[in-house]
């Protein structure tokens, strides 16, 4: 079924399109998981024992279950298939003539040696989207390297303008280049279905972690090619605008301030009871302040660090000073304006009670896109229902079952060490 035979804003633009995912890790789970938000029927391809390689990046777990994995593959249908059989490749290319689109991204060349080439999948099927996620790209003397997000990071430059100021370089410590990919994907996929309603052609997209760096770090790039000096690392400061950063407060939180300009500067020192005698007041210009960054940034901890961060939040508010708490996890959760999104939803999962999820960051007039939700799924439990649908009858599904060409769900056991932790946490 195409995008277009069927668009009930009620169930997301993506209703009726089928995706199949061979993927593993973060890029392509996060990018399908975005289409199936959007309505998409998702079948996801893994491999027998262990499946998604997430599933067994533990602890942190949630009743056994990899966090990592659960955050990345809701509303999927889950099949265990060993496609490099004869058996198993009839029933992906029968999984790939049904589909609409095939994310992957394995290591490069990993499906082509398999049989299933951009060619020979467009051959199959004129009408398939193929998303092929690499980690430097298609071209190039690293084309066939496999990558992982903070190589990647380093390798583009982002791990170069990242850590202390004045020390060791640090990665962003979330998969920044895997789910950046993953949104790049989404939206390519979008791109070529509304090409395929004009042509009625699929066609290969290709995307990298290489690329999505490149574009995360475009104003410095540019910079530089402009012939500005290579960017620093800063910390959490802006080169152009000092103060901008996290500073400490008296009771062991840090508090972020931006003063862009010199009316906000002298707000905070204001709000601050910092006195015209005070070696601070010496910085009145910004151009200053950039200039004797660290000097600064060492005279306002001083003066932070005299102050809860309640106390300073109460008094930059009054004084319209750009500021915010640095929040952990935990009081993230707990926030009033976090919670006020709804973003942050329960979820019905077979087995974990407390189940929930993070939406994505849309609503259309009001409602989130995602109508009909369901958990992320138990290795292999929608092997069979798929077969089914496929059109293969109980006899042959159960001769691939015996072949090994096809696994159904085991659910996963807790361990010693994830029972202790889960006592520990719920303590």
């Amino acid at each position: 079924m195409k995008a277009t035979e069927q668009l009930n804003p009620a169930l997301g633009s993506l209703n009726g399109v089928t995706v199949i995912e061979i993927g593993t890790s973060v890029a392509a789970p996060f990018a399908t998981q975005i289409m199936a938000d959007l309505g998409a029927t998702v079948i996801k391809v893994e491999r027998f024992g262990t499946g998604d390689d997430s599933r067994n990046w533990a602890p942190p777990s949630w009743d056994g279950r990899s966090v990592t994995f659960l955050s990345l593959n809701r509303g999927k249908n889950s099949v265990v298939l060993d496609y490099k059989k004869p058996e198993g490749a009839e029933v992906l290319w029968e999984l790939v003539r049904s589909a609409d689109v095939l994310v992957q991204n394995l290591r490069p060349g990993a499906l082509a040696k398999a049989g299933f080439s951009a060619e020979a999948l467009r051959a199959a099927n004129p009408g398939l989207i193929y998303c092929e996620m690499t980690g430097f790209g298609g071209t190039g003397p690293m084309a066939d390297r496999p990558a992982y997000d903070p190589l990647v990071q380093a390798y583009g430059g982002i791990v170069s303008v990242t850590g202390d100021d004045g020390g060791a370089p640090a990665r962003v410590p979330v998969s920044v280049l895997d789910m950046g990919t993953g949104m790049w994907t989404a939206l390519s996929v979008l791109e070529a279905l509304r090409r395929r309603e004009v042509s009625g052609e699929g066609g290969h997209i290709e995307l990298s972690l290489l690329q999505t760096a490149l574009m995360w770090m475009s104003p410095q790039l540019q910079a530089v090619q402009a012939g500005n000096p290579k960017p620093q690392r800063l910390g959490s400061g802006f080169g152009g605008v000092v103060p901008y950063g996290a500073f400490p407060s008296a009771d062991e939180g840090f508090i972020f301030i931006s003063a862009g300009n010199n009316a906000t500067w002298n707000r905070l020192l204001a709000a601050l009871e910092v006195p015209d005698a005070d070696p601070i007041r010496a910085f009145a210009d910004n151009a200053e302040r950039v200039g004797a960054r660290h000097q600064l940034n060492d005279l306002l901890s001083a003066i932070t660090g005299r102050f809860t961060v309640k106390d300073m939040e109460a008094r930059l508010r009054a004084a319209g000073v750009p500021h915010s708490p640095v929040n952990d996890i935990p009081q993230v959760l707990a926030d009033e304006q976090v919670q006020s999104l709804e973003q942050i939803v329960p979820m019905d999962h077979p087995g974990i009670s407390d189940f929930s999820v993070v939406n994505l960051p849309m609503t259309f007039d009001g409602q989130y896109p995602l109508d009909r939700p369901t958990a992320p799924p138990e290795l292999g439990a929608d092997s069979r229902s798929v077969l089914e649908n496929l059109g293969l009858d109980a006899q042959r599904i159960d001769e691939l079952v015996s072949a090994g060409v096809i696994g159904e769900a085991t659910p996963p056991t807790p361990t010693a060490h994830h029972q202790q932790t889960q006592q520990e946490q719920k303590a």
